[in-house]
């Protein structure tokens, strides 16, 4: 037996014998029961009945509009199997399952992510085969969202070796792939073959995973949804999504235009999709089609994405280090300063704001990161303001950088005043005074505020090593001047 054979093999028995509270017990009894030849919609019934809270959870998705348009009202699990279908009840019922799950304790963030994307895909992927089949589009959702399965289980349940993949991929040192063979001993895609075969998920879900099925219509909607809800992550307007259009076009006869607006339409349903299953908080996650919106989630992904890079900050911190030996330019200075605080430190967003207007004023002189371009036109503060200071005043008197949002720094929690919080918004921020000797040019800030994310004390670190460098090549460049 092969190591990655072994690996895959020991995956799917601890997910098999997983503590997932509304999951292990539901699938093996729903794995028994379709392992019988003449199961009876009872012995369905009788398996979901044992827990109420599942019961009236498949009771509510077979009367939403997307399983029973009709809008006849399903008061039974019997009557939701003659209506549904017994094998669209029984998947239902491992989808909610699962979905409680894994959702029942704090769930990480790749985990909400791929779930989202899942909900995503499966209501694309019904809405595409709406267009070449006369039926199996509830299997076609429930194949596609089950398609990534195995993943899912893995992030909900796969404890020390979930942090290690996770802190793993966020180095960003290695190829997707190459972490995930290497701490999980399989591939993600052999994970959802295997737990999708285990869980008799069926062979749409299967058959979906490969390229040479895409002549079934069936298979090919599975495919193309979950195309598209990958894509979609990547903004509507980019090139994988063009290509996306333009195999939908083909494949439901319509026009690329009305391809388009038909995955906008699929996007917004998702939302409500997810609600009915349950899973309402990931509708923040499923990419909007507000143009807003668009906008903002398009900045949270990319501050998600962003990560300390050592060799990046490492690398900057050299050139700072040799432009205070050297005749450099202020703009080279600066350049190297925000790359390195913004790309090596992986802090979001990054300004500078000089003393400007003969020093009765700060303006933000070089910012970087997603929504900073307002602050070039708009942030002023003054500089010496009668009776009440503020933060970047303080800062530069104290000549110390701080860490504002911890409890080091509450008692100066009255000097973020209303003006800044209106430029800059809430939460945690780096601060510090930027000096040529004992010459005051101004005050560096940094956040993440794009994301949300908590600052770390190494990005603290790295923030005062930049100021301290750049303080260095500035009052170098004025000596020789």
């Amino acid at each position: 037996m092969s190591e990655t054979t072994y690996g895959l093999q020991s995956w799917i028995d601890r997910l098999n014998q997983s503590e997932l509270p509304a999951l292990a017990a539901v699938v093996q009894d729903l794995q028994r029961l379709t392992r019988q030849q003449n199961a009876s919609v009872q012995q369905l019934a009788d398996v979901l009945l044992r827990d109420a809270s599942l019961t009236s959870k498949v009771l509510r998705v077979g009367n939403s509009s997307y399983y029973n348009p009709s809008q006849e009202t399903i008061k039974t699990i019997s009557r939701a199997i003659v209506m549904i279908g017994f094998e669209n009840v029984r998947l239902i019922s491992l989808s909610v399952s699962l979905i409680d799950g894994l959702l029942d304790h704090a769930p990480r963030r790749q985990l909400q992510e791929l779930l989202a994307r899942s909900f995503h895909a499966a209501v694309q992927a019904r809405n595409i085969a709406g267009y070449v089949l006369t039926k199996h589009e509830e299997e076609v959702f429930i194949a596609t969202l089950l398609h990534e399965v195995g993943e899912l289980a893995f992030w909900g349940c796969g404890g020390a070796q979930a942090d290690e993949l996770a802190a793993a991929l966020a180095s960003g040192e290695m190829a997707h792939d190459q972490p995930v063979e290497r701490i999980i001993g399989t591939s993600f895609r052999q994970l959802n073959l295997g737990l999708i075969k285990s869980w008799n998920i069926g062979e749409l879900a299967s058959f979906a995973h490969g390229s040479t099925n895409l002549r079934d219509p069936a298979v090919h909607a599975v495919s193309l949804g979950a195309r598209i809800g990958v894509a979609a992550l990547n903004g509507w307007g980019c090139p994988e999504m063009g290509e996306l259009v333009k195999e939908l076009a083909d494949f439901s006869g319509i026009s690329e235009e009305d391809a388009m607006q038909q995955i906008f339409a699929s996007a917004d349903e998702a939302v409500n999709v997810a609600t009915t299953f349950g899973a309402g908080r990931l509708g923040k996650l499923i990419p909007s089609t507000d143009p807003e919106l668009v906008q903002l989630q398009q900045a949270q992904r990319a501050a998600s994405l962003l990560q300390p890079n050592l060799l990046l900050m490492q690398q900057a911190m050299q050139d700072l280090g040799m432009m205070a030996s050297s005749r450099s330019e202020v703009a080279l200075i600066l350049d190297a300063l925000l790359k390195g605080l913004h790309e090596g430190a992986g802090l979001e967003r990054v300004m500078l704001a000089v003393l400007a207007d003969q020093q009765t004023a700060f303006r933000a002189k070089r910012v970087v990161g997603e929504q900073t371009q307002p602050w070039i036109d708009n942030f002023v503060l003054p500089g010496d303001p009668s009776g009440q200071a503020h933060i970047f005043s303080y800062v530069l008197r104290l000549r110390q950088p701080l860490w504002m949002g911890v409890p080091a720094s509450y008692n100066l929690e009255d000097l973020v005043t209303l003006p800044l919080r209106q430029h800059l918004g809430k939460g945690m921020f780096f601060i510090a005074p930027l000096m040529a000797g004992t010459r005051e040019i101004g005050v560096l800030y940094a956040d993440n505020r794009i994301s949300d994310r908590a600052l770390k004390h190494e990005q603290f670190i790295a923030f005062q090593r930049f100021t301290q460098l750049a303080g260095r090549c500035l009052e170098a460049l004025s000596k020789r001047s």
